[in-house]
């Protein structure tokens, strides 16, 4: 089921997959470990363990989807999650990362290394 059939639903489960999670509050799904880690979000049961399938309560998400405090609060930490990710990063030079701009391109596909 992709996110637009999901979300025309008349009714949801009374559980969701982090994915499912994910886009009924308006988040990527990479971004549901940053909310549990930040403990903005809790999963239901006791496994915390990483490779487990994580479950979430769907009572608990609308009322979570609706407090614009907590919403403000968990796209901060996501942010902060993606600046803090994003500083440890290598500096790129001239503005591209990879090999991109290692090589001086002069015919179709004929690199001449600096």
């Amino acid at each position: 089921m992709n996110n637009e059939d999901f979300l025309n639903l008349k009714t949801y489960p009374a559980r969701l997959y982090a994915e499912q999670a994910a886009t009924y509050l308006g988040f990527k799904p990479h971004d549901i470990p940053v909310l549990i880690a930040a403990g903005l979000l809790k999963p239901l049961g006791g496994a915390r363990a990483a490779q487990t399938v994580k479950y979430f309560a769907t009572a608990e998400l609308e009322k979570l989807r609706r407090n614009t405090q907590w919403l403000s609060r968990a796209t901060d930490a996501v942010r902060r999650h993606w600046e803090r990710k994003n500083a440890r990063r290598p500096k790129r030079r001239n503005g591209r990362g990879g090999l991109h701009g290692q090589f001086e391109f002069t015919g179709t596909n004929s690199p001449i290394t600096p």
